[in-house]
């Protein structure tokens, strides 16, 4: 892999991966940028005992530009946009419109591929590997930032889940604090190993095999399963089957096996609803280890891949039970979306 770091005009980081070492990027951004000015804040509820970030400056954020104009696409035939070059593989950039900034963390664009009309699941296993690749060293290099607890490195595809920009991209957020779900695993992970001595995530893994019935997609290095209390109607874990804490801890051999299970999964996302339905829109999300406490090797790195999709041309919306009190109601059983899944493996 090789790296190349620059700047866009108003001082944002900008850094290309690419699988050649041969490589040259080195297109200039142009354009007559003010320096970028964020207005966030980070705000106690100590009611829920978690925190809000408050962040209006992304009010005037880019919301659904035409193909044309879109900023993700390589800057070409006089258009400028985030990136400069001609062409790329991988990039990563400073969110223009970032929630978190400064002492406050740090937001990043990451763009697969420069296709503006592909997706994840159109990747090569080599391109897919890549990703893997950069969001590792954005891992990496963002737990050496002071103040940084907490890595977060996902993907939204589909105006469903709220996404402003088509082009297929990700993002990773640096936290200064552990986020809530994070902290509410390592809690229950804490009471698990004082009750029973064994690690949680090590037995939640160890379950779904033996029971097999919600197993989707197992390789060597890999397992995913719809988990027995999925909240969400098709929901699934990815777990290495060497327990890390993050990223970074994943062996060669894992790193390998990745690209080709996880676009098998989302090509079998977009096949759940059959071939009339528009893709599948979801949420694929990295559970990474914060990086301060003893109780970070008790993490289990995973991969969570979720769909608001209920049925052909239906959403779940969240009901107040869900919205108000956290407590959801799936109406497709675990079971039942693990067979679906299965059933629509690539011939």
């Amino acid at each position: 892999m090789k790296k190349t770091v620059t700047t866009l005009a108003d001082g944002r980081e900008l850094i290309y991966y690419d699988a050649r070492g041969d490589a040259v990027r080195d297109g200039v951004d142009v354009r007559p940028l003010d320096p970028v000015s964020s207005r966030s804040e980070i705000r106690y509820d100590a009611l829920l005992g978690d925190n809000v970030v408050i962040a209006s400056h992304r009010q005037t954020r880019t919301y659904h530009p035409p193909a044309d104009e879109c900023p993700l696409c390589p800057s070409a035939d006089g258009r400028q946009s985030e990136i400069p070059a001609a062409d790329y593989e991988v990039a990563v950039f400073e969110n223009r419109f970032p929630s978190l900034a400064g002492d406050a963390g740090r937001c990043e664009v990451v763009c697969f591929t420069a296709d503006h009309d592909a997706s994840f699941a159109d990747l090569t296993p080599e391109r897919a590997a890549l990703v893997l690749d950069a969001w590792t060293d954005r891992t990496a290099e963002l737990a050496e930032r002071p103040g940084v607890e907490q890595v977060y490195c996902f993907e939204n595809r589909g105006a469903e889940i709220g996404v402003t920009l088509g082009h297929p991209h990700g993002q990773i957020y640096a936290f200064p604090f552990t986020t809530p779900r994070t902290a509410l695993q390592l809690r229950n992970a804490a009471e698990h190993r004082a009750r029973t001595g064994r690690n949680l995530f090590d037995d939640l893994v160890a379950r779904e095999r033996a029971d097999g019935v919600r197993v989707v997609l197992e390789s060597e290095h890999w397992i995913a399963f719809v988990p027995y209390a999925a909240h969400w109607p098709y929901e699934i874990h990815l777990h290495p089957t060497r327990r890390v804490p993050d990223l970074r801890a994943l062996d060669d051999a894992a790193r390998t096996d990745f690209a080709q299970i996880y676009l098998e999964l989302l090509r079998r996302f977009d096949r759940i609803f059959g071939p009339d339905e528009p893709p599948t829109p979801y949420i694929a999300a990295w559970h990474q280890a914060p990086f301060a406490g003893a109780d970070r090797e008790e993490f289990g790195l995973h991969l969570e891949l979720f769909t608001v999709r209920r049925a052909p041309g239906r959403l779940k919306f969240l009901a107040g039970t869900e919205s108000g009190m956290g407590a959801f109601m799936n109406d497709v059983p675990p079971e039942a979306a693990a067979e679906r899944l299965r059933e629509v493996a690539t011939t």
